[in-house]
């Protein structure tokens, strides 16, 4: 019984734990057991909502989601920040809702109008070009941000460091705004005071000269260089630097330039910190080369640079300039200049290495003209000394520049080289910015003799962007009146052949003057080419119907008939002189001019010279008969910055042939601005009345020009401190003469005695006797918003009575 029971709990056991153990089984089986992966919610359509002005399918377009797409976080993500990216939208939201996409967007305004308050000292064009809000255009806090730090940016460059600008937003309908900026300027901020600390070989008052800050005074009302620019700030620490490395001292350095703002915001204190250094002096100078043609001792003598003289860093680059011309005209284009500074601080000298190495040899794979928006490629093109193909060579990229710019076509000319297809090839750009081609010239100039003249032309130089000149002049003076017609062709049948015409018609009144007028009325046609690349020739042949007439040409028949008994009366002489050659007369003249130009810049030069030399031979059919040589040379010279000394001489002889004199409307008169300080025809040989008894003038009688003369000037130019003023110096000397004896008299001399008569209280005769006149002035240039004017002042070193003088003149012109 006990063993049954012990049987019966045995089995119960065994069958308890094989439930607990099948119970677990089933468990564990159903957790091992694979569960089936949930279908991805599939975009089933997408809704935009909020939109104004942007369509839908617009917003659509910037999503990276679309109807059928399976629904992605991610992707949803990147296309919100899209959306933000594009500006358009203030706000952005984006609902799945079980695959219906509900896009919600709150549209930017647009800009209606900017509006500018309370700005006084800047011009409105001048912040609205600045600025990036404009008409149109989404409005956005962050934009409208960056406006109003370029406006306050702008006024500080103005020296206002104490502007504010407000920002306001005026709400339009169908969501617009106008956006108005509320500017207070403050007062102009300016230098109080620039302090230089650690100079000892240089004066503050001295280096204060070098640097564009200026201090400010009440006087200084015409600069804008007497407030603090942070950029210009830094353009003084280079100045100061070039002062003193040009000076000697090659361990110059600025230290630092603090910029201090006092407590009332009016005025910035500047402190210049620098160090000197020592001063150094040139020790060795060598040129090294392996080019077999190049000759190192040669290449020594051409530098500038001597042993013992003050080291000037600037010296450097002049001579890198002047190996490399010299390395070019012996054949080598492609040269690597290395200048090897060595300085040796123990003996304050500082040695200098040239080596010379041939380059790799680059040719140009392409010229780029950039800028010309009138000007034809091809007129820009043929002006250049280097074409697609040919080796590279900077000398003659540099002539090209000033053959270009010689065109007075354009303001500014940059010539730059970019490596092309390969490092062999260079890309050339020559950009320029054009200027204005036509000109409205005015010109206009008072004299002692109340006088007053007015000229008036009108020139295109660049006529349909071809480079041909067409000029029609409309003059109406005090002595000249004037109709004139020309046009040039600069390359004549495609060819450097300038060919040209002109139809004129003239009348010079020389009433006042001479007492006598002329007329001219004519054409004239003319051929100019190049010789070499500094010398030029330029051929004429004018074809012209001359006419001389005076008031009282009426009494001519009478004089000329008591002339030729021997009966003219004393008081009549000049008017016989007039007689002889009043009348009509056809001039058929040939003529050339020769050109010798080596001025450094065609414009502005510093250095080098420029001749003209022309003759006219008069006589070859026709009823008049002379030669006429004339000669003008320029020389010019930079002194220091922007002061540049210049000479000129100008001469000219004409006389007749076949025994014909020079008539008095061929010779020369000269004055007005060809001789300042001189009316026109204010100098030379005159008729005067003159008291027998004492010899002296009495009375001034009319100028009768020379068969020669003579003009030669000096002249210095420099800036005044003032922008866009200039003055100068000069002191002029010249001599107008030597008329033919036909023309000469004296009716106080006795004819066949050869004694001096006094019956008369005042006889008439004529002086030539080639007399100096001298002159001293000054001038100043204005560059005025309607145009350059010069101002010319004068003051007599020599002169004599009979002269026709003046002490003031001005001309100006204007252009379109």
């Amino acid at each position: 019984m006990r063993s049954s029971l012990s049987s019966i709990v045995m089995h119960l056991r065994l069958w308890l734990a094989l439930a607990v153990f099948a119970g677990f089984g089933v468990a564990h089986a159903q957790d091992e057991a694979p569960t089936l992966p949930q279908a991805p919610t599939i975009i089933q359509s997408i809704q935009v909502q909020g939109n104004q002005r942007v369509e839908a399918n617009t917003v659509a377009s910037y999503l990276l989601i679309a109807p059928g797409d399976p629904y992605s976080e991610t992707r949803i993500d990147t296309s919100l920040k899209t959306l933000y990216a594009t500006g358009l939208f203030a706000d952005v939201a984006i609902d799945p809702r079980d695959g219906n996409v509900l896009i919600s967007v709150i549209e930017n305004p647009i800009i209606n109008r900017v509006i500018l308050e309370g700005n006084k000292s800047l011009k409105s064009d001048k912040i609205t070009d600045e600025i990036e809000a404009e008409p149109r255009s989404i409005f956005t806090r962050a934009n409208i941000q960056e406006d109003v730090a370029r406006i306050i940016e702008l006024y500080r460059q103005s020296g206002r460091f104490a502007a504010t600008v407000e920002p306001k937003v005026v709400q339009q309908p169908q969501n617009r705004v106008d956006l108005i900026f509320e500017i207070t300027e403050g007062p102009v901020t300016g230098v109080k005071r620039i302090n230089i600390i650690g100079n000892a070989e240089y004066p503050d008052r001295r280096l204060r000269k070098e640097i564009a800050t200026q201090e400010s005074e009440w006087y200084k009302f015409f600069g804008s260089n007497d407030n603090y620019d942070p950029g210009r700030l830094e353009f003084d620490r280079e100045q100061l630097r070039t002062f003193y490395t040009n000076r000697g001292f090659a361990d110059f350095r600025v230290v630092s330039a603090v910029a201090e703002l006092t407590p009332d915001q009016e005025d910035f204190y500047i402190t210049f910190t620098v160090d000197e250094g020592a001063e150094y002096r040139w020790g060795e100078v060598t040129v090294e080369t392996e080019l077999e043609t190049l000759d190192e001792d040669f290449l020594k003598r051409l530098l500038r640079i001597k042993k013992g003289e003050i080291y000037n860093a600037s010296q450097v680059e002049d001579a890198i300039d002047t190996l490399n011309f010299a390395a070019g005209t012996t054949g080598y284009a492609f040269v690597d200049i290395q200048p090897d500074i060595r300085r040796n601080r123990e003996t304050k000298t500082v040695d200098l290495v040239f080596n010379i190495v041939e380059g790799p040899r680059v040719y140009i794979e392409r010229i780029d003209i950039v800028g010309n928006t009138t000007t034809l490629d091809y007129v820009i093109r043929r002006e250049m000394e280097l074409v697609e193909g040919d080796a590279f060579n900077r000398i003659l990229l540099d002539r090209s520049k000033n053959r270009v710019r010689a065109l007075r076509f354009f303001e500014e000319v940059e010539i730059t080289e970019t490596q092309g297809s390969s490092p062999d090839r260079a890309v050339v750009e020559v950009k320029v910015k054009e200027q204005p081609t036509g000109e409205l010239s005015f010109s206009a100039g008072f004299s002692s003799a109340d006088a007053f003249l007015v000229d008036l032309s009108i020139t295109q130089r660049n006529l349909r962007g071809r480079g041909q000149l067409m000029r029609f002049v409309i003059r109406a003076s005090s002595n000249r009146r004037e109709i004139d017609l020309r046009f040039t062709e600069p390359r004549f049948l495609g060819r450097n052949l300038a060919a040209g015409v002109e139809l004129f018609d003239v009348v010079i009144d020389f009433l006042d003057e001479a007492g006598f007028r002329q007329s001219r009325t004519g054409g004239q046609v003319t051929l100019a080419f190049p010789l070499t690349e500094y010398t030029s020739l330029s051929t004429r042949y004018s074809l012209r119907q001359e006419n001389i007439e005076f008031p009282q040409e009426n009494q001519c028949p009478t004089i000329n008939a008591d002339a030729a008994n021997g009966t003219i009366n004393p008081s009549n002489q000049q008017l016989f002189s007039l007689c002889q050659q009043v009348g009509g007369r056809l001039s058929s003249i040939f003529g050339y001019t020769f050109r010798w130009d080596r001025r450094n810049d065609p414009i502005t030069p510093t250095r080098g010279f420029d001749v003209n030399f022309s003759q006219d031979l008069a006589g070859i059919g026709g009823d008049v008969k002379y030669l006429r040589t004339d000669i003008r040379a320029n020389a010019y010279r930079g002194l220091y910055k922007n002061v540049i000394a210049s000479a000129s001489l100008s001469a000219g002889y004409i006389r007749g042939w076949s025994g014909e004199p020079v008539s008095i409307n061929d010779r020369y008169f000269k004055g007005n601005f060809e001789f300042r300080g001189y009316e026109n025809a204010g100098i030379g040989p005159r008729a005067v009345l003159y008291d027998p008894l004492t010899g002296e003038t009495t009375r001034r009688l009319n100028s009768l020009g020379g068969n020669a003369f003579g003009i030669a000037a000096t002249e210095v130019s420099f800036p005044l401190g003032i922008p866009s003023l200039l003055g100068s110096l000069f002191v002029e000397a010249g001599t107008v003469g030597l008329l033919d004896e036909d023309f000469k008299y004296d009716t106080g001399i006795d004819p066949i005695t050869g004694e001096q008569l006094t019956a008369e209280l005042q006889y008439q005769k004529t002086i030539d006797d080639l007399s100096i006149r001298a002159m001293a002035g000054a001038s100043v240039f204005w560059e005025s918003p309607f145009g350059p004017i010069r101002f010319d002042f004068t003051k007599p070193l020599k002169q004599y009575d009979y002269d026709d003088r003046t002490s003031f003149q001005f001309t100006t012109r204007t252009r379109f």
